[in-house]
């Protein structure tokens, strides 16, 4: 069964300007993963800095902002599908960027864990229906409260707010090796 939030957008490969990467999310531990999730970010955003070329003061800019908003995404996407892949499933963690004329998407794909599917669709359903400013508020100061926890809660909502992106999500049953349920996680941004 498959399961939409937000305003998700089917892509297929082939359709104009894209790259995909695919990483198995346990070939070396988290920790060491995070250098790795930062350089895949900076690439995808430095390759598409490249269509948007900066020959003046304010295309420059724009460039600079585009390259830094498509690394923070990129390595949001990475983190999240790496830290909530479901080990059982060995689940091939990937993400594809695809360039529009009008916007940039980015699709990440891992497996989650059954069990903790209830929480993340509950957490999803609030970030596209309450005010994502006073979600971000209210999730820093719950961080100030909180110190230690691994999930600031930040990521989607930073998105949001900062970047002015579109999030969506697609869930569906038993993603790759039958383990899990399959995620796929949409953030647009308009160029």
């Amino acid at each position: 069964m498959t399961q939409i939030y937000g305003n998700f957008i089917e892509r297929k490969d082939g359709t104009g300007e894209y790259l995909k990467m695919g990483f198995h999310p346990r070939s070396i531990p988290l920790q060491q993963r995070w250098l790795n999730n930062g350089l895949s970010a900076d690439f995808l955003a430095g390759y598409v800095s490249t269509f948007f070329p900066g020959e003046d003061l304010i295309t420059t800019e724009r460039q600079i902002e585009i390259k830094d908003a498509i690394s923070y995404i990129a390595n949001e996407l990475l983190e999240n599908a790496m830290k909530f892949s479901h080990d059982a499933s060995h689940h091939i963690v990937s993400i594809e960027m695809f360039l529009e004329a009008d916007a940039i998407s980015l699709y990440s794909f891992n497996s989650f864990e059954p069990e903790k599917i209830g929480s993340f669709q509950k957490y999803i359903r609030r970030l596209l229906t309450e005010d994502p400013g006073e979600l971000y508020i209210a999730q820093l100061e719950r961080n100030a409260e909180d110190d230690g926890g691994d999930d600031s809660g930040l990521g989607f909502l930073t998105m949001l707010n900062d970047y002015g992106a579109t999030v969506a999500w697609k869930f569906s049953d038993g993603g790759q090796g039958g383990a899990g349920v399959a995620v796929t996680t949409m953030v647009q941004l308009a160029v």
